[in-house]
């Protein structure tokens, strides 16, 4: 079992174009820049364990990823994750509904990475906003914060699908958040 620990900050333009200043002048290491499609699926036994189980598809792979939420005091998001490589993630798609998972959300991102000393900085650009993730331990992430100068910057605690949900698009019985979509350009 794998714990992640992450915390969001929301950025404005001008905080991300420092932010990527910031990690070069570090010697961060650039990781590269992916766009994703992920989609989330459930059912009435991931809601009640506030859980999801997501495919996450770039250009190169799909991953599937089962998370789920774990309660904590620490300003910092937690959940048991488990992911792996998929070769064909409609396939896996058809798999899952058969099972009774419905695709619930889709949303879009662009995201850059850099591994930072023992954590990875990643700035994501989603319809309806900019954010940055800082992913390790609690002291990594301290560590990083005091280097990037993140105390200045917005703590967002929710996880993108409740940002979804909130700001994305009802399209049958789903939810979306996509770049071509008109309607996400309002929420910005």
């Amino acid at each position: 079992m794998s714990i992640e620990t992450e915390k969001k900050y929301r950025l404005r333009k001008e905080d991300m174009d420092q932010v990527a200043n910031e990690l070069d002048d570090l010697n961060a290491e650039f990781s590269g820049e992916v766009f994703e499609e992920n989609r989330l699926f459930g059912n009435d036994l991931l809601k009640a364990k506030k859980a999801v189980l997501r495919i996450r598809t770039t250009e190169n792979e799909s991953i599937i990823t089962y998370k789920e939420f774990v309660p904590n005091s620490m300003g910092v998001k937690q959940h048991v994750e488990y992911e792996t490589k998929v070769e064909s993630a409609e396939t896996l798609e058809k798999i899952l509904n058969n099972l009774g998972l419905e695709k619930q959300m889709i949303y879009e991102k662009r995201r850059r990475t850099w591994k930072f000393k023992q954590v990875e900085v990643v700035l994501d650009e989603l319809p309806f906003g900019l954010f940055m993730e800082i992913e390790g331990s609690l002291m990594g992430i301290a560590e990083a914060e005091m280097f990037i100068g993140a105390d200045e910057f917005e703590i967002e605690p929710a996880a993108y699908p409740y940002l979804v949900k909130k700001y994305g698009r009802r399209i049958e019985n789903r939810i979306e958040a996509r770049f071509n979509d008109p309607a996400n350009d309002a929420n910005k």
